[in-house]
């Protein structure tokens, strides 16, 4: 799971606790950790979602302005299942 630097950095001072990524075959699991830029990532619950059951905490949790914001960005990503990702900084 590739993610920005911009991104991880609002992920490690807790701004950010969501992340929504489309894909074909799911690289994460629930309970594991993501080694980054920043340091470990803790992923949390993995649950499979529709663009329009995406709410407004949820988009503003991922560090968008609100749902159609959300829904631009995922207009410019690949096809594939959406998964709602719950993610926390573990530490170095």
């Amino acid at each position: 799971m590739l993610i920005k630097l911009e991104v991880l950095e609002k992920i490690k001072s807790g701004e950010i606790t969501l992340q929504f990524r489309r894909w074909r075959r799911r690289t994460i699991k629930a309970g594991g950790t993501l080694k980054t830029k920043v340091g470990i990532l803790q992923i949390g619950a993995v649950t499979p979602i529709k663009a329009e059951d995406v709410t407004d905490a949820d988009a503003r949790r991922a560090g968008f302005k609100d749902v159609p914001d959300f829904l631009r960005w995922l207009d410019t990503m690949k096809p594939g299942e959406l998964d709602r990702i719950e993610v926390g900084y573990k530490g170095e």
